[in-house]
């Protein structure tokens, strides 16, 4: 019939058009095809991190307090170490005046008195940058070259002793203020200040880094120009534990004569700041308006500021305060790292290999500059055992401006099967320090911070089979 061979025609000719799609053929028109979906890999949990707001009270970075104190004087008090947890400070500049000592051996009750000072700084959970000085007016006497050289071999017991709440040292001993500039000794020689920050580093652990109060003074110390390179700045050797500090921050365009020639000075340290830390304090403007939040924020950034003086110069700070900028520099002062997303197994048979893949920021105004120990933690989510599995990770490249992926294969041998809540635990390297939630680093993303134990969880619970 008329109706059979029109249904078999119009049959053929859909069929022709389903072979001209589905075989590659070309037709009038286009015809949209929904690609495959991408296979779901169920067996691996993709976590994004929120970054926190807060200030952080994190070790060796931030605003500090500057307390000095005068030969034999009394020790830092215990109740005002105590009282920074309120202002979310960790570390003091503390300046010992030497002026009793110039002729003679640093006394017992001198030395008993920077012990103390160390004991009561480690109860309280608190490092300090360190100085020493002669004197506190440029109108008094320094000390001869013999006479700093024997305090340093005085000095070297306790300094060994306590090194693990010392964050960093200020080159100090030379002129009034230890500020290297109005020496009555002859101090200020190339050749002296050369012998003392030689002795100055000889009697310091090599943990230890020290600052010099211009970054000339580091380049004709070691006789070089061109900032060092992640192979010489991550070790150990005398020139990788040099950084700056700078007690004129922001006062003038060379900064009281910290720089001689501006912009290439600066970029140097930009350069070193990535290896060695960069702090001090304000003083009053000198032909500069009061620094703005816009011009410290864009000099801290590029100088890579790891700490700043909260007790001077008071007119900068509370300009800050007004332009509501002050809070910003506390939380971007050194280092604030956070995570940023991972990707983590689910699931993984007894003594196999789990694979660590997270992704981190930095997103402060410098890195960290001492060396931290990291684990991942498996903390058991039936009974809390808690076993740790070192890592190979160094939280000092974790620079700003920089994306960095953190993966490692962490052998689970030794870790029974069960239910673990996966931790990150950044701690300080010295063993007397470790196990104190205070000296390790916190991340700055929300809900991750176990303040007991100094851990951050990576919000992943890891099935051991």
């Amino acid at each position: 019939t008329i109706y059979q061979v029109y249904t078999m025609k119009y049959k053929l000719i859909y069929l022709l058009v389903l072979c001209t799609i589905g075989c590659g053929g070309e037709s009038n028109g286009e015809v949209p095809v929904d690609p495959e979906p991408e296979p779901v890999d169920n067996s691996i949990s993709n976590i994004t991190y929120v970054a926190s707001f807060d200030v952080i009270s994190n070790p060796e970075r931030g605003f500090m307090h500057h307390w000095a104190v005068e030969s034999e004087g009394m020790p830092v008090s215990t109740a005002m170490l105590n009282s920074l947890k309120n202002e979310k400070v960790t570390i003091i500049n503390r300046i010992y005046y030497l002026d009793a000592f110039k002729d003679a051996d640093l006394s017992q009750a001198e030395l008993d008195l920077i012990t103390t000072d160390f004991e009561r700084m480690r109860t309280a959970g608190i490092k300090c940058i360190l100085r020493f000085a002669y004197n506190s007016d440029q109108n008094e006497t320094d000390a001869p070259l013999s006479r700093v050289i024997s305090h340093l071999d005085q000095l070297k017991p306790i300094l060994t002793d306590n090194y693990d709440v010392i964050a960093f040292v200020q080159a100090g001993f030379i002129g009034s203020w230890g500020e290297w500039y109005y020496t009555t000794n002859n101090l200020t020689t190339l050749e002296n200040k050369t012998a003392i920050l030689n002795k100055l580093l000889e009697v310091l652990p090599k943990e230890i880094k020290v600052q010099v109060r211009t970054p000339l003074y580091k380049q004709e110390i070691f006789n070089y120009s061109t900032a060092m390179d992640a192979s010489v700045g991550y070790g150990d050797s005398d020139i990788a534990r040099v950084g700056f500090h700078n007690d004129c921050f922001l006062a003038s365009p060379d900064d009281y004569g910290t720089y001689q020639n501006i912009p290439i000075e600066k970029e140097y340290i930009s350069k070193e700041a990535l290896f060695v830390p960069t702090g001090g304090e304000t003083c009053p403007p000198s032909g500069v308006p009061t620094a703005s939040c816009t011009t410290a924020d864009t000099e801290m950034a590029l100088l890579k500021w790891t700490y700043l003086n909260l007790d001077y110069y008071g007119p900068v700070l509370q300009e800050w305060r007004n332009n509501d900028c002050f809070e910003d520099f506390q939380r971007e002062l050194g280092y604030r790292l956070l995570l940023k997303t991972a990707s983590l197994k689910k699931e993984i048979k007894a003594n196999g290999n789990f694979d660590l893949d997270l992704v981190m920021d930095n997103v402060g105004f410098a890195p960290v500059y001492n060396k931290k120990n990291a684990s991942l933690i498996f903390k058991s989510t039936d009974d809390g055992t808690i076993h740790s599995k070192s890592l190979d990770f160094d939280v000092r490249k974790v620079v700003p401006g920089a994306e960095y992926d953190l993966t490692e294969t962490v052998n689970l041998s030794g870790i029974p099967a069960g239910s673990y809540t996966l931790y990150l635990k950044i701690e300080d390297a010295s063993p007397s320090l470790k196990d104190r939630p205070e000296y390790s680093i916190q991340l700055a993303n929300s809900g991750t911070w176990e303040a007991s134990t100094g851990m951050n969880e990576l919000l992943h619970t890891l099935i051991i089979n």
